[in-house]
């Protein structure tokens, strides 16, 4: 009977292209484990933004009141711009508990990095550890205001917005790789995500009269312009930097997520509350999955 096996104790060519493909994948894994992957508990590498040099490219300094808004009594299509500007100051100030300088940053830094952990992919990615944060300084300027009559409707208030600031995040991350088993191999990922310019129009529309909860709806235009800057360097030993497809991944996320919640709804005092509002959601929600 004629020996069919593959192995023997002779050397064979099946043996040696067998042998050949194994040896050329325990390669590619090698350098892929050695190289590009991190086993260790601590793979992060710090990186931080120079914000001061951002701010002195875009021109962009903490923001006071116009001299003219000051001594001039003459109404002027600014003030909404400066009413918002301080509304904006007020959510940094409460997000950094009201303190200054290095301590303000670091309570921003530990409630962003505590937020983000909280919704992360667990089985996908390890422990976020946010490097520094800037809130900006800055917010969005509106104008070219106009008004769109919608009979029967109730005429709604148009804005063209733009916003360019020094927002920026830099963070560390793995990428958690559970094959052939759990947290085999860690990819390090430390990225810095900064804000280049965003651009959109606002749509502010006033209460139903016969609604049940009436409710003043503020809204962006689906066809909003985002432009992130980011920076990435991805690895253990040898690093890859810059990867343009975790940029694109990066503002397709970011953006999909802004353009899921681009409608906000502002309960009007004494005409109903924040539970009857996400409950009049809920039901529009319903009614569309229906129809």
């Amino acid at each position: 009977m004629p020996n069919n096996y593959v192995f023997s104790l002779q050397p064979t060519f099946t043996q040696g292209l067998i042998l050949g493909q194994l040896s050329i994948l325990i390669l590619l894994g090698m350098i892929l484990k050695f190289l590009f992957l991190d086993s260790t508990q601590y793979p992060f590498e710090s990186s931080s933004v120079d914000t001061d040099l951002l701010r002195r490219k875009r021109g962009l300094e903490p923001h006071h009141l116009p001299e003219e808004l000051l001594h001039d009594n003459a109404e002027s299509a600014e003030w909404f711009n400066v009413l918002l500007r301080q509304i904006v100051d007020v959510y940094r100030s409460k997000l950094r508990d009201g303190l200054p300088g290095v301590e303000g940053d670091e309570i921003a830094r530990r409630r962003i990095e505590n937020y983000a952990n909280k919704i992360r992919p667990a089985g996908f990615l390890d422990h976020i550890e946010i490097h520094s944060v800037d809130l900006g300084v800055s917010a969005p300027e509106l104008f070219n205001a106009r008004v769109r009559q919608n009979a029967p409707s109730p005429a709604e208030t148009e804005f063209d917005a733009t916003y360019t600031d020094t927002l920026s995040l830099s963070l560390s991350t793995s990428y958690l790789f559970n094959y052939p088993m759990q947290s085999f191999a860690r990819l390090p990922i430390s990225l810095t995500i900064s804000l280049s310019q965003f651009k959109s129009s606002i749509c502010i529309i006033p209460p139903e009269i016969t609604s049940r909860t009436p409710v003043l709806t503020i809204s962006l235009s689906p066809n909003f312009v985002l432009d992130l800057s980011t920076t990435s360097l991805m690895g253990s030993r040898a690093k890859l930097a810059n990867v343009p497809k975790l940029h694109e991944l990066i503002q397709h996320q970011v953006r999909r997520i802004l353009a899921a919640s681009a409608t906000w709804k502002v309960v009007l005092p004494g005409l109903a509350s924040v539970i009857d509002v996400k409950e009049e959601i809920k039901m529009e929600m319903s009614e569309a999955d229906l129809s």
